[in-house]
């Protein structure tokens, strides 16, 4: 009975939180948009009490040049909203962009994007994410999975199976059958509408598949395909090269109106 009452209850969760995300696809959001954006500020000041952003005005106005006309193309309410970018001091070729307006770009990305368009790959990539709600699906796809290896351990426990490891073998299976491919698929996603908001603001985006070459061959141990967050270097630069090419008009098309930034460092 307390089975049935248990399903019943995280049926109900699931099925209140379905939505739709840019691309058409099912999402899971269980968290409020003004709850993401009060995490992603959250965030953003632990970092700057921690010290991590540095004085780089150089750096600080070029990624600032690059996002306001990314920025400039998002979908309401992302495109009124003001977004403050600030300059990590860490040299690995990183950026993110967070709920609640906040960008950071590591020092270390300056190094491998090494002009405008090849910085609005990256900052494209990052402002997708927020804009398909990525970090508050994550977190639903986290509660879910807890709730998922919490019914399936009791289950265990009714059946006499030992629920230590019932819940460390369930654990295993949420995490890479339910939160690894769900990234995967956000990372994707990231790259299609990262790529479309690039093309749309006047950044060349053939400049993708150069960007995430250079990318891939910094170095570095890397994990199996199945089991990475990210796709794999080689068809990511495939893909986003083909993409490219079918949204030439689009960045033709925005040149042509008037979108052509001047991001220099």
């Amino acid at each position: 009975m307390k089975r049935r009452l248990f399903a019943a209850t995280f049926l109900a969760f699931v099925l209140a939180g379905c939505a739709t995300s840019p691309t058409g696809r099912s999402q899971l959001i269980m968290v409020s948009d003004s709850q993401m954006n009060q995490m992603g500020l959250a965030a953003f000041d632990s970092l700057r009490k921690q010290g991590k952003f540095v004085d780089a005005p150089r750096e600080r106005a070029y990624a600032t040049c690059v996002a306001n006309a990314l920025v400039a193309v998002l979908p309401p309410p992302w495109n009124s909203q003001d977004w403050e970018v600030q300059i990590v001091g860490d040299n690995d070729a990183n950026a993110f962009a967070l709920p609640g307006g906040r960008i950071g770009v590591n020092l270390g990305m300056f190094k491998v994007a090494t002009d405008q368009d090849q910085l609005a790959v990256v900052l494209g990539h990052e402002l997708a994410h927020v804009v398909a709600r990525h970090g508050a699906e994550r977190v639903s796809d986290t509660y879910a999975a807890q709730a998922a290896v919490l019914a399936g351990t009791l289950y265990a426990g009714s059946r006499g199976t030992d629920t230590g490891y019932a819940a460390a073998a369930l654990g295993l299976g949420a995490e890479v059958g339910i939160l690894l491919p769900f990234s995967r698929v956000q990372e994707s996603e990231a790259d299609t509408l990262g790529l479309r908001y690039m093309a749309e603001a006047g950044f060349d985006p053939r400049a993708a598949a150069t960007l995430w070459h250079k990318m891939a061959t910094q170095g570095g141990s890397k994990l199996p395909a199945f089991l990475s967050t990210h796709p794999s270097p080689a068809d990511r630069e495939q893909r986003l090269a083909a993409e490219a090419q079918q949204l030439l008009p689009v960045y033709e098309q925005a040149r042509a109106s008037g979108r052509a930034p001047h991001c220099r460092l």
